[in-house]
């Protein structure tokens, strides 16, 4: 068949919508073409890299020859948009929205409360839709009226792939399972559709009702009679869809002769590890080549097409096949079905191809898992080399040269199993199979550390009664070598051989001996351990078991099978799908609406929740760009220290539409080179002649599109000289040495408590000089740092900027371009996740974008790539601490010293708060007394800036770690350590002074009593130690863990307007950045309206809006941070309403002595009538010194002492919110915040290499919590304490003090690791304990594995030698 050579068009519907594009450059996605070319603006780029779900859509695609339209979620920032013909995409605003109507599970995200920022939200809908939708092409059982076919289990792992980081996934999760027909009803957590106590029938009936018949209809005709193959062309780019190998073959060959660059794909997914870093003139798409996408079963095998998607691979290993081959076979397949379930996220495997995986694995040396898994099962792969065709073993396949461009991988084929049966003297031998994955999420979405399987031959040995060992298959990915390899010797040291002891400790050794000799990274030791837990959790139970040989599943729970020490009530006889790990999240809430001052005090649904669902909710990047917008990209330095020659950008980029690199240089006369300032001092917007740390702005790239742009900046070449330069400082210890501190000014620095040396002399026992260090964390706002900059006439700038203090934006722009500040506006609506990176660390992005539209005269935007982001952010400050601590025989503390060293990077940012932060953490105990020494080091890294909790995470860690210390020296019950030493109201005084408030106010004793009992603390405790008693290969910890934070109030403005219909319109200087702020303004303003006492008062709340943040319109905005903006803009607001209350009521006076009675709307028009002012602003200016939050949390965790990974079991947490103005809200906030707690203790690495380059730089190696790894019982108690007149209707903060209650999981992880490390010692014939160690931060699975042991298997192994 002969190769298209006329162009055609290509076809596709949005939403139902028609597009047709005659010339499309085949390097676009499907992302870029919906945020530009459409109005659809629900799809975010959240990541770029196919890692978070911010972009999700559905992909619709109509088979006509089974006229079935087959569904499925994809990534569209990886999807190009030529691969799309004759789809149709529905996005978020598709399946619902506010004119058509809202889909129910956007109402459900709002009732339930599962949405903050809200910028994540779209695609986790869209997820959600896609597992519904395939659910009902299920043949399963009807489900009752108002649910769907999707199972629980189901319907929570549908976001398991989508990233959020405000909310932390319980209520995301609830809102999930709500859809599911086996959900228990009493499961799903607090939300706005029922009231508590109501029964079950009733609840269904309250839920916003899910039709299921709604769904089928929505595939466009128009789309149904688009021809398939389609071929594109312009002048440097064409696009090609063969439909047979012949077309192909030709097309190869083409290029052979001619050398044009060329690009096969399948899916693309492949560029969100392997970036694109050339243009490709050709772009062949092997989907139309019906060959490549069938499956092919008969006796010899089953063989998988290379375009066939990892999830129709699936689906089709899971089929019921018992019929056709052994059931050995069968058993394989399924579990060969379960692994690649755990590869990527749903939505990348929709679309990647089995083929793709294993050329990627050849050709890049991919850490493939499906290599790994098919390695084991000795598949076969057939290629395509020119007109040559020819079957390989998989091994000889990845052994050979990268694949060239004329090879093409056409299929798998996973063999069937041949067995000698014939033979009746024979005893029955039988194939067992596992695979393993050790990753730092359960369900996938992450690269594993480590992964193997697993293929043996066994049968029976009548002699011993032993199991015998015939053949065997060990594959695993070593991450060192190129490729997945075998474990050749130890198959050659296992075949032929009787299982016993000393046989598989000959295997163990010889197994991390192998690993070692092929891995060449840090975690080897790690790696090599993990490949020894592997052979022992697959041989181990055919020693102390054979029995167990049963079905081809060793039996035992959770894929460990030890006979000796785990209740063998799981028979893996099931099938392996139920062996997937299954959430079921679930928790109980319990919060106290307030009824004094309404509406304020009640959980009302967050404002705009629904839009922000539907993602019609704008924010800064969904802005249309204005005509002749152009786009920025930084250039940024790769030395830590050198002086900046020059900056070049590549030839052919220059052409290709980069307008202008703006530097410091292009400073207009007057203005300066300032990016941020504070009272601390000043940071450059670009470097001059030095840069000063890896990733200082140098200069901005602008260009036509924000792609060009980014190419431009990735491949500029800077040459540096470092000539004559002192060496960078790259470590705190550098910075002591060279005495290079930032100043921390007086009223900052805190004060000693007490006496030190009478403390330390009244002390019975010491520690002295102890260290442990804390490292860093990035934001992770789903929504990277962007602007927009627009010119305007007589020198003005407009700025539409993502920021928590558009105030100080404003007020540098207008230093750097040297204009007056009535000259510049700044414009924020929304912000997309900020905890404290949008604040300061926004400045320079905004003031870049504005400096480059005020010299081109054009509008300038940038949206930071993610990577970029990562390396410039900052983060959280890494500390160095030495302590010493003087204490009692039972426990009491009677005096701490601490030198604490603070990396503070480049620039002073906010860090000098730091020191003050820190002390304020650290005395949530009573130390009896405290000294410390704390500098703030200046170091050649990027500034660190303030992030959730900062400082406050760190010194409450600080002093939990102490404690820890001084149980284990006393060898004490850590609990008792902490409660002898929680204050009393005196002590509390003396530690905390002005902030102390009343002894009523002092909730902590209560607090800690209340939550020992509501989460059966002591009870709990017994059975973590029974049960670490009966199990050797898991331990359990428990912790119980406080919070004393202390919170001050800043000036905030506020202004409130009444329209002439009675609608009212309000602004505040605090900025909605997820945390439920307009939410309580609109509240507070229904609130303090309503003291008019008219009629109709009652309804205020739904008449109020609040609008964007405008430094024109309301100036001395402030910052919004530090937990309280939400408090201090409602009382701002709370001020403006009494204004208008106090001019309104002399005129409801007289219309009610004339008319009787008078309703709002009436009194409001008459006031307009009668020129009564109906507006008003006021400046709030807190008085006090600030109050203090209390709280307390008891965390259950598991640790996996093979593999180091640690399951959260449960969390209870009981919070003090004061008189809560929103507990729905202040909820959200508790356990969002917990949750990046959590990240922070236990998952986020955020590290520098040597020069102080970030090496986690993108979600494959940034790993913040998901899903599958938040608490899986979840519960807290928003408690509502007594009233208080110095606060904002008796409020307290909620968004950042919860963040330090998460060091409970990381204590109760030490506590497991401590029962660890005690059992590896009677595996040594040693008693006692060794308790004194330091668990590191975060305690990721190779720091708890280290500790528990890296040759814990060959301990047993020869422990159980000896004692026979």
């Amino acid at each position: 068949m002969e190769l298209p050579n006329t162009p055609t068009s290509l076809v596709f519907g949005v939403n139902g919508e028609r597009f047709e594009l005659s010339h499309v450059d085949p390097s676009t996605t499907l992302l870029q073409f919906l945020r530009t070319r459409t109005r659809f603006k629900s799809v975010k780029l959240g990541c770029g890299e196919g890692g978070c779900g911010a972009c999700v859509v559905l992909i619709s695609r109509y088979d006509p020859v089974l006229e079935q339209v087959e569904d499925f979620t994809a990534n569209s920032c990886l999807t190009l948009l030529c691969s799309i013909h004759g789809c149709s995409i529905t996005t978020s605003e598709g399946i619902g929205n506010s004119k058509e109507g809202f889909h129910p599970i956007h109402e459900r995200f709002a009732g339930f409360h599962a949405t903050q920022c809200g910028f994540c939200t779209p695609g986790m809908c869209v997820s959600l839709f896609g597992t519904l939708l395939n659910a009902e092409k299920s043949d399963r059982a009807e489900p009752p009226d108002g649910f769907s076919k999707v199972t629980v289990s189901e319907a929570e792992k549908a976001i398991a792939g989508n990233l959020c980081r405000c909310t932390g996934y319980r209520p995301i999760a609830d809102v999930c399972k709500s859809f599911a027909a086996d959900v228990d009803m009493e499961d799903l957590g607090f939300n706005s559709f029922w009231k508590k106590g109501e029964n079950r029938d009733l609840k269904v009936s309250r839920l916003p009702r899910y039709d299921r018949n709604q769904l089928s209809s929505r595939f466009p005709t128009f789309l149904k009679e688009i021809k398939q193959d389609v071929f594109l062309a312009s002048e440097k780019h064409s696009w090609h869809r063969p439909i047979s190998l012949t077309q192909l073959q030709s097309l190869l060959k083409s290029n052979n002769s001619n050398g044009s660059r060329i690009k096969v794909v399948v899916s693309n997914t492949g560029m969100g590890y392997y970036k694109d870093k050339e243009d490709y003139d050709k772009y062949i798409d092997l989907r139309g080549i019906s060959e490549l996408s069938k499956i092919r079963k008969d006796r010899t095998g089953i063989e998988i097409g290379a375009a066939v998607t990892i999830s129709k691979a699936i689906e089709v290993l899971r089929e019921d096949i018992r019929g056709d081959f052994l059931s050995d076979y069968v058993m394989i397949l399924e579990k060969i079905a379960d692994h690649m379930s755990k590869v990527a996220s749903g939505f990348i495997r929709n679309t990647a191809s089995v083929g793709g995986n294993l050329v990627m694995a050849q050709r890049n040396n991919f850490p493939s898992d499906i290599a790994v898994i098919l390695l084991a099962v000795d598949a076969t792969v057939h290629i395509m080399t020119g007109t040559q065709f020819e079957w390989l073993t998989l091994e000889e396949f990845l052994e050979r040269p990268p694949l060239g461009l004329e090879s093409v991988l056409l299929s798998i084929k996973i063999p069937s199993l041949e067995l000698n049966q014939n033979e009746s003297s024979q005893p029955r031998n039988r194939f067992l199979f596992e695979t393993y994955r050790a990753s730092p999420r359960p369900l996938g979405n992450a690269l594993p550390y480590l992964n193997a399987a697993f293929m043996v031959k066994v049968f029976p040995c009548k002699d011993s009664g032993g199991t015998l060992i015939d053949t065997c298959r060990l594959s695993f990915g070593v991450y060192g070598s190129k490729h997945a390899i075998r474990a050749k010797k130890v198959e050659e040291l296992l075949a032929g051989k009787p299982l016993c002891a000393s046989v598989l400790y000959d295997a163990v050794n010889l197994i991390t001996a192998t690993i070692e000799s092929q891995d060449d990274n840090v975690l080897t030791a790690y790696r090599s351990s993990l490949a020894a837990g592997f052979i022992f959790q697959f041989f181990n139970p055919l020693i102390e078991s054979p029995e167990r040989i049963s079905n081809g599943y060793l039996n035992g729970s959770d894929n460990h099978p030890f006979a000796d020490d785990f209740e063998l009530k799981v028979s893996q006889k099931k099938t392996p799908h139920d062996k997937v790990s299954t959430l079921l999240i679930s928790g109980k809430q319990v919060l106290e609406a307030g009824r004094e001052y309404h509406p304020v005090g009640e959980p009302i649904v967050k404002s705009g929740a629904a839009q922000q669902a539907s993602g019609e909710a704008v924010f800064v990047d969904d802005i249309p760009s204005p005509s002749n917008c152009l786009h920025g990209a930084y250039i940024y330095s790769a030395k830590p220290l050198a002086r900046v020659r020059s900056i070049k950008l590549t030839p052919e980029l220059q052409l290709d539409g980069v307008r202008d690199i703006i530097s410091s240089k292009d400073i207009p006369n007057g203005g300066e080179n300032i990016g941020c300032k504070t009272i601390f001092g000043i940071e450059p917007l670009f470097a001059e002649e030095n840069a000063r740390c890896v990733g200082d702005r140098l200069a901005f790239v602008v260009a036509d599109t924000q792609k060009v742009a980014d190419k431009a900046a990735n491949s500029a070449i800077v040459d540096y000289d470092t000539e004559n330069l002192e060496p960078p400082i790259l470590s705190v210890e550098d910075a002591v040495e060279r005495s290079s501190f930032f100043e921390v000014p007086p009223f900052l620095d805190p004060e000693h408590v007490g006496d030190i040396s009478k403390g330390m002399a009244e002390a019975e026992h010491k520690i002295l000089s102890a260290e442990m260090k804390l490292g860093s964390q990035y934001y992770f706002y789903m929504e990277t740092q962007t602007a927009l900059a627009v010119p305007d006439e007589d020198n003005c700038i407009t700025v539409y900027s993502s920021s928590q203090c558009p105030e100080y934006v404003h007020s540098t722009i207008a230093r750097c371009l040297g204009i007056p500040e009535n000259n510049v506006r700044v414009i924020t609506r929304r912000v997309g996740g900020g905890f404290g990176g949008k604040a300061l660390k926004s400045i320079p992005i905004a003031t870049s974008c504005a400096l480059a539209a005020h010299k081109l005269q054009r509008p300038v935007r940038m949206y930071l790539n993610r990577k970029t982001d990562m390396i410039m952010a900052g983060g959280r400050h890494p500390m160095k601490i030495t302590y010493s601590v003087g204490f009692k025989n039972d426990g009491k503390i009677t005096a701490l010293e601490l030198q604490i060293l603070i990396n503070a990077g480049i620039y002073v940012d906010v860090s000098a708060m730091y020191p003050d932060h820190i002390v304020f953490a650290l005395k949530k105990y009573n130390w009896g007394a405290l000294a410390f020494d704390i500098k703030v080091c200046r170091t050649n890294h990027p500034s660190r800036s303030a992030m959730r909790c900062p400082g406050e995470v760190q010194g409450s860690f600080i002093a939990e770690a102490i404690l820890e210390n001084v149980a284990a020296t006393l060898s004490m019950g850590v609990d008792s350590v902490r409660s002898i030493n929680l204050h009393t109201h005196e002590s509390l005084q003396f530690f905390y002074q002005n902030s102390s408030g009343e002894p009523y106010e002092y909730t902590l004793p209560s607090i800690w009593s209340k939550i020992a009992v509501s989460s059966n603390y002591d009870q709990r405790a017994k059975m973590v130690k029974e049960f670490n008693r009966i199990n050797s290969w898991k331990k359990r910890g428990i912790s119980r863990v406080p919070v004393v934070n202390q919170v001050t109030l800043r000036p905030t403005p506020g202004k409130v307007n009444i329209f002439s219909d009675g609608s009212v319109v309000v602004e505040v200087g605090g900025i909605e950045i997820g945390q439920g702020l307009w939410t309580k303004v609109r509240q507070m303003a229904a609130y303090g309206l309503s003291a008019v006492q008219c009629e109709g008062t009652e309804g205020l709340f739904d008449k109020v809006r609040v609008v964007q943040s405008d430094t024109v319109s309301m100036i001395q905005g402030g910052f919004t941070a530090g937990s309280t903006t939400s408090e201090s803009s409602c009382e701002a607001v709370r001020l403006s309403c009494n204004i208008l209350v106090e001019r309104l009521k002399p005129l409801k006076e007289k219309l009610q002595e004339e008319m009787g009675s008078i309703n709002w709307e009436t009194l409001i028009l008459q006031a307009y009538m009668r020129a009564v002012n109906l507006s008003a602003s006021s400046l709030y200016t807190p008085g006090n010194d600030g109050y203090l939050n209390y709280g307390a949390a008891v965390s259950e965790v598991e640790i996996d002492l093979l593999n180091g990974e640690t399951r959260f079991l449960q969390t209870d947490i009981i919070y003090d919110c004061g008189q809560s103005l929103n507990p729905a809200v202040d909820l959200g906030q508790i356990e969002g915040a917990f949750v990046q707690g959590l990240g922070f203790f236990m998952l986020e690495e955020y590290e520098t290499n040597l020069d102080g380059l970030v090496l986690q730089d993108g979600t494959w190696n940034y790993k913040i919590p998901t899903v599958d790894t938040i608490p899986m019982q979840f519960n807290v108690q928003v408690f509502n304490s007594g009233h208080h007149q110095h606060r904002v209707l008796s409020s307290k903060a909620s968004g950042e003090p919860p963040l330090v209650l998460a060091a409970s999981i990381h204590c109760a992880t030490r506590a497991a690791v401590k029962e660890a490390r005690k059992q590896i010692l009677s595996w040594s014939n040693q008693e006692g304990e060794d308790s004194t160690f330091e668990l590191g931060v975060p305690a990721t699975m190779p720091v708890v594995k280290e500790l528990c042991g890296l040759d814990i298997v060959q301990r047993y192994l020869k422990w159980k030698m000896t004692n026979k």
